[in-house]
């Protein structure tokens, strides 16, 4: 299961990660206290001033991502992960902000020459420049092959050699204030990363749109008319290779969507769970109605545990010097974002009427935080990817992939049962057997079983990051380790239950199945054990709580 790997990373040590969390603390009460990150949003007003301070000389959070050769911190995939959750708890609109300086930048990290870096990266240092991504286009969406803006070779009145570009891009975030843009264009060798300065002649930010959610973000299309770009501006110096340059961009970025979406899944719980113990309903509080806590605050502390274990682990492997986790971070995307969605809906169903109001944030959280199942590439843009690739996966290693996992599983299970880890090898064994069964019979041409098969290895190889995270802490002795027990075996309970249910649709969906088949194929997959890998549920439920609601 290795990946081609570079050398290992920048990383901070753990006491300057500790300062920087300390500072968004900090930013928390000073900066953007409850009353402030209500007003931003009511007002949809994009703080630019407060933007501007966190990357000032007396913040400097923008440091977290530059390498320290060219004048920062040289924080790592795991580093930027932890305080981009951090931030994304205190308002995910203002996170998006911050996120999309990095965003804007990664091209330059990922390509730039060292002059590029040297100079681009040094205005984001100085706390000189907003950065913006200007990629996704009206017509293209998450498909940066079909773009359509232009990049054609020619001078400037001076005879100095570069590109004139031209077309539009939507949906571009801090595209209004931005003081310089990464640029997506089609030159004649292919598509290319330029550097685009804001007040260059031919370049027009357009109005910010009224939005959904992230309110204190800005959103705006920019259209690019004839926009001369300096040669030195072409990001890596060489034309023709930007969709290399976006996927490698894509593993990372996604990553940090998932470290939001588990930021604003953060606040929700340390809403909702307070509540629970302080709200009495029929002489008691709500916090000891099982069908309350089993059902709006459990699972999605389980699903919080599940998605912080994965994060970390492709975080840990990109530091590593791992390169090519682009489907990692995929499914690290997709679990987060959907997991964060349904908790702040469970929130403002937990919070009865006070969760509709403004005062209690949840119906907030609840708006910003569905931007994280589309920005990046949408969920089933995401299952497409997770699907097809891990497709492809099994069928290289002949359902080695999912063996391994298994085998790996089963040997947790031997250290301590109470994970829950044999579970995850019977789903994991099953999902092996599904995508070759599904490869076999051609039914990989289905895209709603391939869906289904991405929803199934999402879960089984979250599950194992949640057992293998869980088993580190009781080999340690961690004073949470029984709480992490009792969630990596309820949700390894969980995720038997979606493959039993993902591998019926998946297989049985398109009704090309014959009935001799169908019963061979459910004893190959041990449905029957898959299900009833639920017994037990509710009392490993009735466990976690009297943890939770201490």
């Amino acid at each position: 299961m290795a990946q081609q790997a570079d050398a290992p990373v920048e990383v901070l040590d753990p006491e300057m990660l500790e300062m920087v969390l300390e500072t968004v603390e900090r930013i928390s009460r000073q900066l953007l206290p409850k009353e402030i990150v209500l007003a931003l949003d009511r007002e949809e007003r994009f703080p630019q001033e407060i933007i501007r301070t966190l990357l000032g000389p007396e913040i400097g959070l923008q440091l977290l991502f530059i390498p320290t050769e060219f004048g920062g911190m040289g924080g790592g995939t795991a580093d930027g992960c932890t305080v981009t959750r951090a931030m994304a708890s205190i308002c995910l609109g203002v996170s998006t902000a911050f996120f999309a300086i990095q965003l804007g930048a990664d091209p330059i990290l990922v390509a730039g020459t060292d002059a590029q870096k040297e100079k681009w990266l040094g205005k984001i240092a100085a706390g000189q420049s907003l950065v913006a991504y200007a990629a996704t286009e009206p017509q293209a969406g998450s498909n940066l092959a079909a773009i359509t803006t232009k990049a054609e070779p020619g001078k400037d009145e001076n005879g100095a050699d570069g590109y004139r570009i031209t077309g539009s891009k939507q949906f571009i975030s801090t595209g209004g204030y931005a003081d310089f843009v990464t640029v997506l264009a089609n030159t004649p060798e292919g598509p290319s990363f330029f550097i685009v300065e804001k007040g260059a002649p031919g370049f027009m930010p357009g109005k910010g749109e009224v939005k959904h959610g992230i309110r204190a973000s800005n959103t705006s299309p920019i259209v690019f008319d004839q926009v001369f770009v300096p040669e030195e501006n072409l990001v890596g110096a060489v034309p023709g290779l930007g969709l290399k340059q976006a996927n490698a961009v894509f593993g990372r970025t996604r990553l940090m969507v998932g470290a939001m979406a588990l930021g604003a899944l953060d606040k929700v719980l340390s809403i909702t769970v307070p509540y629970a113990q302080t709200r009495i309903q029929f002489s008691s509080p709500l916090s000891q109605k099982q069908g309350y806590t089993h059902k709006l605050i459990l699972p999605n502390w389980v699903a919080r545990e599940a998605a912080a274990a994965f994060i970390e682990d492709v975080a840990s492997r990109f530091d590593a010097g791992e390169n090519d986790l682009e489907t990692e971070a995929s499914i690290a995307k997709y679990f987060a974002s959907e997991a964060a969605n349904k908790a702040a809906d469970d929130g403002m169903q937990a919070l009865g009427g006070y969760g509709y109001m403004a005062e209690y944030e949840v119906e907030k959280i609840k708006r910003d935080v569905k931007i994280t199942c589309i920005y990046e590439g949408t969920s089933e843009i995401q299952q497409n990817i997770i699907g097809m690739f891990r497709w492809k996966k099994n069928f290289k290693t002949k359902g080695g992939f999912y063996k391994d996992l298994a085998a790996q599983m089963e040997a947790l299970d031997g250290r301590y049962p109470s994970l829950g880890a044999g579970h995850i090898a019977l789903a994991a064994r099953a999902c092996g057997v599904v995508i070759s069964f599904m490869h076999e019979h051609k039914l990989t041409k289905q895209q709603a079983s391939l869906f289904a098969a991405a929803d199934m290895v999402t879960h089984a190889e979250v599950g194992a990051a949640l057992a293998k995270k869980a088993f580190r802490m009781m080999e340690a002795g961690d004073g949470q380790q029984e709480m992490m027990a009792d969630c990596s075996r309820i949700f390894a309970r969980q995720v038997c239950s979606i493959v039993a249910d993902r591998a019926v649709k998946a297989v049985f969906g398109p009704g090309l199945i014959s009935p001799e088949k169908a019963a061979s194929f459910m004893d190959d997959i041990c449905f029957s054990s898959l299900v009833e890998a639920t017994t037990g549920l509710f009392a490993d439920m009735d466990s976690l709580s009297g943890k939770v609601f201490i």
